[in-house]
């Protein structure tokens, strides 16, 4: 049985891991879609609706992959975990349902209306489209969050003499306080993602040259939202995530800093390496009462550590939920060093003229996919031993008439399907970006100006963008023939 239920979670680990990368994207994306066309609607610039048309376009393309492969999630419940399905149906089964019948479709409807309604809606309905979008998607994702806060700390239930459990007041259910700022802290992430997707297709437009009006906006936006939503990641959402990890779950805060021996003026943990085996977190560089500051505000505060708790009762594998955490906190502060930084140039007008920073925000995009991951491995690695944090054991939620071999034949078919999925996804992905924004103008009218040319404004959200160039000029060179260029007035 425990081969079995190893490759359970390894499978269902494998499966979400891959499946959130795609809605985390659309997430994030929905917000500044909004963003863009109430822009678009204010300065009547038909720019910020090509570049909005151009991100509902990998929205859509990211919705899909995001469908195909949270289809898989859903017939996990019955095929790898029937007794955690059957034990906690009745309650989970609710937040499921209406992340499925109402955001869901709620989602899908208006991501159709959204692409391909535009000329009926006009501007202000195409807005609308966008806000009911944004909506959905972001309703769909706080159900999921519902769901997953239930397992971290129960509410709303009772247990019945079946022994299973039944939903006893559905508002304290679905507003659970856990959810309520887990629900923020995620959304938060989603957004970084977003923003780094769409600062770095930005820089890399600008670095080419090609579409210089719309990478400026991507820039800008990107920027923007970034910054904002680097500093939120920390606080108040992240804060509040480590204090209530703090008062209903401190064997997890324990392992996730590699605290072993508790006390009062607990010191954070910079980086370390834990060793399980001596009970000690070994070369640590640390600050110095943190840990009681951060966890319960102030610095003499008791924190429990590992030992404080029987050994049955510390999370599973507690080497690799400390390093998902501390690789989640460290990709964390330099994503604030890089926007900080990029918003600064952005405000003296230098960004665009700043190759190497553009660079960095092209080469950091992988790095929001990789925290947020860290970031779920924590939540999921820190609940265990535990399915229902302190009800159901991880143990006891797996199918019995599922064998390991099943498993792992089914994980490799997987693993198959996601590797040529996910190539034809970057196919498409690349081929867009490729192609770029695309409006009524023909390419040769597109709106452009030198990349090296600072802004006219600090931020330069209202102002008229850099006028068309003449026809025959490559965007972002100027021809050498005998004397400079000079970009059309």
């Amino acid at each position: 049985m425990g081969s079995d239920l190893l490759w359970h979670r390894i499978q269902f680990a494998f499966t979400i891991t891959f499946h959130y990368l795609f809605p985390q994207l659309t997430m994030g994306l929905a917000l500044l879609i909004v963003v863009l066309k109430v822009l678009a609607l204010r300065t009547a610039d038909e720019r910020y609706n090509e570049t909005a048309r151009f991100w509902a376009r990998v929205f859509g393309l990211n919705f899909a992959m995001g469908v195909v492969t949270g289809i898989l999630m859903e017939f996990q419940f019955g095929t790898n975990w029937a007794r955690f399905s059957q034990y906690a149906g009745e309650v989970i089964g609710q937040s499921l349902a209406l992340e499925g019948v109402f955001a869901f479709i709620l989602e899908s409807a208006f991501l159709g209306l959204f692409l391909f309604g535009e000329n009926r809606l006009g501007p202000r309905g195409h807005l609308a489209v966008a806000v009911a979008l944004f909506l959905g998607s972001w309703l769909s994702g706080y159900f999921i969050i519902v769901t997953n806060a239930f397992m971290q700390h129960p509410v709303g239930h009772t247990v019945g003499e079946d022994g299973l459990l039944h939903l006893a007041d559905f508002w304290a259910f679905i507003l659970n306080g856990w959810a309520l700022w887990q629900y923020a802290h995620n959304m938060t992430a989603s957004v970084i993602t977003a923003s780094f997707v769409v600062s770095a297709v930005g820089a890399y437009w600008l670095l080419l040259g090609v579409h210089p009006g719309h990478a400026r906006i991507c820039v800008r936006i990107g920027v923007t939202a970034g910054l904002v939503s680097t500093i939120l990641i920390g606080f108040p959402t992240g804060d509040r995530q480590g204090k209530l990890l703090a008062e209903h779950q401190p064997a997890t805060l324990a392992a996730a800093e590699g605290l072993f021996d508790g006390g009062p003026h607990a010191d954070l943990a910079i980086i370390g390496q834990p060793n399980v085996t001596k009970g000690k977190l070994e070369n640590p560089v640390v600050v110095p009462g943190a840990l009681s500051f951060l966890a319960y505000g102030t610095f003499g505060s008791t924190v429990k550590g590992l030992n404080d708790f029987p050994r049955d009762k510390w999370p599973g594998n507690v080497e690799l939920l400390y390093y998902s955490y501390h690789i989640m906190v460290g990709l964390g502060t330099i994503f604030v060093l890089i926007m900080a930084g990029s918003a600064f140039l952005l405000w003296r007008g230098r960004l665009h003229q700043s190759r190497w920073m553009l660079w960095v925000l092209l080469l950091s995009v992988p790095f929001p996919y990789i925290a947020t991951t860290a970031g779920w491995w924590t939540a999921e690695l820190g609940r265990q031993p535990w399915l229902i944090y302190g009800l159901f054991r991880t143990a006891h939620g797996s199918s019995a008439q599922v064998g390991a071999g099943d498993v792992v034949f089914s994980t490799l078919g997987f693993a198959g399907l996601y590797l040529a999925l996910g190539m034809l996804f970057v196919f498409q992905v690349l081929s867009e970006i490729s192609r770029g924004p695309r409006g009524k103008r023909s390419p040769l009218q597109e709106p452009s100006a030198s990349p090296l040319t600072p802004d006219p404004s600090p931020w330069g959200m209202g102002e008229a963008l850099p006028s068309p160039i003449s026809e025959g000029e490559v965007p972002g060179r100027r021809r050498r023939a005998g004397r400079e260029a000079t970009p059309t007035q």
